[in-house]
Order: structure tokens, then sequence, then C-alpha cells
């Protein structure tokens, strides 16, 4: 089992930046090892479906990225902290929404919410004027 608790969100102007951070801790006894396996973001705006960000690869050393985040957010992870972080930047309007870590057990990263195992609470992020 595995606890994601993300932070960073609020409330923001259009074009500011946000930087969000998830802490991943295993439960005692649990047969997964954070620093070995994928992760991703999601966002669920309301009264729409849940969306893919980003992910990233266990090792860093991969990245994907949705077309309307591309070039404004960058998704890291520092595995001995067992983190991983989403910077945006440029917010517009559009990305409110509750963002959302996600771990899955494997170690390649993948844009499909069915692939991911564990899920924060989320956390909101509001771009507003």
């Amino acid at each position: 089992q595995v606890q994601l608790v993300e932070s960073g969100g609020g409330l923001v102007q259009p074009g500011g930046s946000l930087r969000l951070s998830c802490a991943a801790s295993e439960v005692t006894g649990g047969d997964i090892d954070i620093s070995n396996v994928a992760m991703g973001w999601f966002r669920q705006a309301a009264g729409k479906e849940r969306e893919f960000v980003a992910s990233i690869q266990w090792n860093g050393a991969l990245a994907s990225y949705s077309d309307f985040v591309q070039g404004r957010f960058t998704i890291s992870r520092d595995n001995a902290k067992k983190s991983v972080y989403l910077q945006m930047s440029s917010l517009k309007f559009e990305d409110t929404a509750v963002y959302y870590c996600a771990a899955r057990t494997a170690r390649s990263d993948s844009s499909y919410d069915g692939d991911y195992a564990y899920w924060g609470q989320g956390t909101q992020v509001t771009v507003s004027s």
C-alpha cells in the first residue's frame, strides 16, 4: 500500500506559476517501492472527466505530457525524498481543477488513469484574476 499526499495548490492569476508536490509513503510491510514505479499527475475540473496531465518513468529518464500542458508544465521526481513534483507556469483559466498524484505498480509511465493503482486526495488549483 502507498499513501500519496499532494500539496502546493492554491489561487493564482493567469500567467502565474505554481509548484505541486506529492509525497509518497509506503505502508510498513507493503510490497511496493515507490522509487521503483512510475508516477503521474491527473486533473479534474468541475463537471468534467478526469484527464491526464503528465507522467514520469521510475528513474525520471522519460516523461510524457498532455498536449494542453506541453511546454508549460514540467514533471520531476526525487526518489530519495519519495516525491514527485509538477511545476506549472503560464497558467490559464482552463487549468483550474483538482490535481491528483498517482502511482503505478510498474516502471513505465502511462497516460491512462486505469494503469494507476494509488491516488492522492487531490489539491485544488484555481486560476483567476
